[in-house]
This record gives structure tokens, sequence and C-alpha cells, in this order.
């Protein structure tokens, strides 16, 4: 049942849109947040159901054995690992309080840029129109301003693209001896075809310059549990990083999640295969869309360019809410050349997409090819 009564569909639309969350609420099609439809398995729930009064009557573990658990799911030393309450707090910690100077490609999440304090950001314009990174561009800007912290999100967002292992490489190589961390956000590399081609987790010995953050809410489809962590070899960042972290900073449910992972390892990779699936449908559909631009997407959703002579992406997102209670997200304020022409998809399950696929061939108003 919604929380609130809407005068009408666009009344409805414009409180969705000033939300962050809670969507589940409200009664849509929801296309815009980025997480895994087919994880946790139900046994997940019925563990928590079956230990909900310890779960919620004691205290959590602390730091040190957070690490270790998430350190047992991913095959590393706990010691060089942070576990926030989401990779937000992570994100909030580097970027509020320990960079001096932080270096961002953009479009791309938000967050690192806006939790840093005025004048200490600075934004690294993707090539145009093809939104990649240029690595070597990008070093020089990182080593003209003195900045002590890079970030590369790969896979992308919000335009689903992986930066090659390859120049993610020369880049660390680049940046060793300047003083600057390289922070790699792999929050979506699960949903890349090969994981292990595309991390950098197996280079953080070889690179002691560099850790990856990773949010757990979207490839485990956990976003009201809030998991995120750090990896790295690089002791001062680590040690200044868990500074910043209270003592009891991820729940009970969280940390149950956590034990019991593990177990369900086979089940994850199965879920991601099918994410994989469906995305990919949802890729081929939407480039018979005469007019649309859709970038080849590496994540669980899809970047798209909107035709010149159409509607713009806050068009397409209200009228997608409004006809047919789907809800994507547009790329207007992302800093980007002709940012409203841009939106961005979450791929769900193949009945979706294809009702989603046929919905903005109607509101575009164009033809297959």
């Amino acid at each position: 049942m919604p929380d609130l009564d809407y005068e009408n569909q666009i009344e409805k639309y414009e409180f969705i849109s000033g939300q962050h969350g809670g969507y589940y609420r409200h009664d849509f099609i929801d296309h815009a947040y980025l997480y895994n439809l087919y994880f946790p398995p139900e046994e997940v729930f019925t563990c928590f159901k079956n230990k909900i009064h310890d779960l919620v009557l004691n205290y959590p573990v602390a730091q040190d054995m957070l690490a270790s658990l998430v350190g047992k799911l991913i095959s590393q030393r706990p010691e060089h690992i942070a576990v926030g309450n989401g990779a937000a707090e992570l994100i909030k910690i580097v970027s509020g309080t320990i960079a001096r100077k932080i270096v961002v490609p953009v479009p791309s999440f938000n967050e690192y840029v806006n939790a840093a304090p005025a004048g200490r950001a600075i934004e690294f314009l993707l090539e145009i129109p093809s939104f990649e990174l240029d690595v070597d561009k990008f070093a020089a800007r990182i080593i003209e301003a003195h900045a002590d912290v890079a970030v590369v999100v790969t896979p992308n967002n919000p335009t689903a693209m992986a930066v090659p292992k390859s120049d993610l490489i020369r880049l660390a190589k680049k940046l060793a001896g300047h003083d600057c961390l390289l922070i790699l956000d792999e929050s979506f590399v699960d949903f890349v075809h090969d994981p292990d081609q595309v991390s950098m987790a197996d280079q953080i010995g070889t690179y002691p310059n560099i850790a990856i953050f990773k949010s757990m809410s979207k490839a485990y489809g956990i976003c009201g549990l809030r998991i995120g962590y750090l990896l790295t070899e690089n002791d001062n960042f680590i040690k200044a990083v868990r500074q910043g972290i209270h003592i009891w900073n991820i729940n009970g449910f969280a940390e149950e999640f956590l034990r019991i992972l593990p177990d369900y390892r086979d089940a994850f990779i199965k879920s991601c295969n099918q994410v994989k699936m469906d995305r990919d449908k949802l890729y081929g559909d939407l480039m018979a869309i005469s007019g649309l631009t859709v970038y080849k997407p590496d994540a669980n959703y899809i970047f798209c360019r909107l035709p010149d002579n159409g509607p713009s992406g806050p068009e397409l997102t209200q009228r997608l809410f409004v006809d047919h209670n789907m809800y994507i997200k547009h790329c207007q304020g992302k800093t980007m050349p002709d940012s409203d022409r841009y939106i961005r998809i979450a791929a769900r399950t193949k009945e979706e997409n294809a009702n989603l696929f046929q919905a903005m061939g109607l509101v575009l108003g164009v033809n297959n090819k």
C-alpha cells in the first residue's frame, strides 16, 4: 500500500523525483535504481526470520571481525579491508576528511565530488562522445593538480562502461611516486562478462597506491542492509579510513548476511549471469529504436543519448512515469555537454524490460529500425 495519496500521477512523479530511496512503497516499476533482482535467495530471509530476536537485541561485531567476514568472502587478508555502512560511508570519510585534493572523471557517481569540501574536488571530463577515459591525460591532470586522491569508477555510472585493466595498470604506474592514491570503484564489476579480467583486486600487492572500493548493495541486491568495503595494501590509508568509522557502523542483519554469504556463492554467480542476459536482451532491443544512441553496457544498466528532435531526458522520464508508471533516470545535471539528452535505464526482468522498450517507443514516437 503506498505511503501517500496523490491527486494524480504528475503529483506522484514530482514527489518521487525528489526522493533517494523508499521507492518500493509507492507502486511503480523502478528502472532507476541499480540492483540485482535475483539475489539474495529466499533462504537468506528465512535465516533472518529465525534469528531476528538475536539480531535485534544484541550489539553487532566491530571492524576487525567485519573485515574478517569480508576477507573470507573475497579471499583477502582482513588487515587490508575496511567495512563501511555502504560504500557511501567510506566515500564520505575519504572525500570529506582525508583527501586534500581529489580528481574524478565525469560524468560519474556524484558522491565523490559532493562529499568533498568546497574547492577540493576537480572534475576531469571524459572523452566526448565516446565517454572513454584517456588515462594518460587523466594522469597528467592529477599530477599537475598535485592531487593526493584520484577516482575511477569502473564500470562507470552512468555510462556503464568499464575501463580496460591494462589502462588501469598503466595509470597506477604513472601515479606511483606522486603521493596519490588511486581509488577504483568496482561496485558493478560483477556484471561485466569476465569480472576477473576487469577487477584490479589481484593487483593490490603489486600497486600499494591503489584501493578498491565496492558497494555490495548493487550486485548482492541488499540496498537496505548498507554494506560496502575497501581493499588496499596501503597501510596508512586504511588506518586513516578506519579512524573515521565509528565502532558499531554495521547492524546485526548486515553482519549476519556477511556470515552466511559464502554458502550462496554459486547462487550469486547464477544470479549475475541472469542479470547479464536480461541486460543484453534489453540492449539489443534499445538498439532498434531509431535515432537512439545506445552505449554497450558492462554493468546492469544502459546509457543512452536521445534523438535531438524528440523529448529531452527529463521530459521522457516524466512521460514514462505519468503514462506508464515506469521510472528511469535522466542525466540532466551531470557534468557533461548536453546532459539533458542522456538517460540511464536499469535492467530488470525480461518481461519488465520488454514493457519498458515498448513504452519508450510510444513516448519517443519513433519506429523500430
